[in-house]
């Protein structure tokens, strides 16, 4: 388990130091970091499994979240929706 977080505080400082800032809103609202407030994030994606769907091989029919790490502390936000990148 300390190496799957190793590696994602490893990606998420590669990534900022790409010169590509990403921002981002939802619902029309910039998102921040609640840490450390930064605005600058990884943008990815999550399964929201269900165990009856997992019992049943049938996981591609669970919902997905998205997900933004914080490119400066690694925080990472969950959003039921997708979001919109930032102008």
């Amino acid at each position: 388990m300390a190496g799957l977080f190793h590696a994602l505080k490893r990606g998420v400082k590669a990534a900022a130091a790409s010169p590509d800032t990403k921002r981002y809103r939802a619902g029309g609202i910039a998102i921040s970091c609640p840490h450390c407030q930064n605005d600058t994030f990884e943008k990815g994606a999550a399964q929201l499994n269900t165990a009856v769907a997992t019992f049943l091989n049938l996981d591609w029919l669970n919902k997905s979240a998205t997900i933004l790490a914080c490119l400066k502390c690694g925080r990472i936000q969950w959003f039921a929706g997708d979001v919109d990148r930032a102008p």
